[in-house]
């Protein structure tokens, strides 16, 4: 790849993939297979649904019959853990053939993925792995965002990571690398409160200047979720479990990060592991919904 022609391009895709999408500016939550019964004989009152990309990569079954009914009655997400969009592998045109194959059948509002790599040499790791935030790597992965997104026709976010270390070769912060991606390829940005609190609190990241240096047109949904804490000797590190209740630092980052942007956005509840019942979920989606409430007051 010729790192100089990449960085000179800019987004030129279709108007078609720059639609605004129809996730409503409100609370919604990560749906996860032991909820799906429970959740299609209530159809609770919640705005939107987000569920996992890569769950339906199945050719069809019970969990398609679900998604299905659930698009049916609820605006969709699609969010996925493996483009691997950071990685040294070819783009995997399998993946992404499975994923334009669910965006045609279920026409999510929103698609998104991370900043990070998941895969070498055609194995996949299943964790969520850092990038060095430079510019060869800036242009790298505007590149394969590009590419994506016309593969696709349609526009993706990139979410920004939890993380627990730095790269000593790092060129610019992660704002300003996030900024950069959506200039250079034309995605949206996802922001994840809860990653980047984990990150201001792993790696001494002022979390107020991030949120004030975003470019805020960029942002089209955020994620919330909870955190676990756990101590290495002396050293207290957060760990990005979603596994609990939204901490109330988290809750405050978000109430700021809502002024900051000076917007309500499409809001997620992410609760992946321990899950709770379907009413916890609900209750903190519903205690999202109070702060989206109070921006428009």
């Amino acid at each position: 790849m010729d790192i100089d022609i990449v960085r000179t391009r800019e987004c030129a895709l279709h108007p078609m993939l720059l639609a605004p999408p129809d996730i409503p500016a409100r609370a919604g939550v990560g749906l996860r297979v032991p909820h799906y019964t429970d959740f299609l004989e209530r159809s609770p009152a919640i705005d939107w649904v987000e569920v996992h990309t890569e769950n339906l990569f199945v050719p069809g079954g019970a969990i398609h019959r679900a998604v299905g009914q659930v698009r049916r009655d609820y605006p969709l997400s699609l969010h996925g853990v493996s483009l691997s969009l950071g990685s040294g592998d070819p783009l995997s045109n399998e993946h992404l053939r499975k994923v334009r194959e669910l965006v045609r059948r279920y026409e999510p509002g929103l698609v998104s993925d991370h900043v990070c790599w998941v895969s070498a040499d055609g194995r996949y790791l299943h964790d969520l792995l850092p990038v060095p935030y430079t510019e060869d790597m800036l242009c790298y992965m505007a590149d394969r965002v590009m590419k994506t997104q016309e593969f696709l026709q349609r526009q993706i976010l990139v979410e920004n990571p939890s993380a627990y270390l730095q790269f000593t070769e790092d060129q610019m912060p992660e704002w300003e690398f996030l900024n950069g991606l959506a200039r250079k390829s034309g995605c949206g940005i996802l922001l994840d409160v809860n990653n980047l609190y984990v990150c201001s609190r792993n790696l001494g990241i002022d979390a107020e200047e991030y949120l004030s240096r975003l470019q805020g047109d960029n942002i089209q949904e955020i994620h919330l979720a909870g955190f676990s804490v756990e101590h290495v000797g002396d050293h207290e590190i957060l760990i990005d479990t979603h596994s609990r209740r939204v901490w109330p630092e988290v809750w405050e980052l978000y109430a700021k990060a809502l002024v900051v942007l000076n917007r309500p956005l499409p809001t997620l509840i992410e609760w992946d592991t321990d899950l709770p019942s379907l009413d916890e979920l609900l209750s903190e989606a519903y205690e999202a919904q109070t702060y989206l409430d109070a921006y428009n007051v």
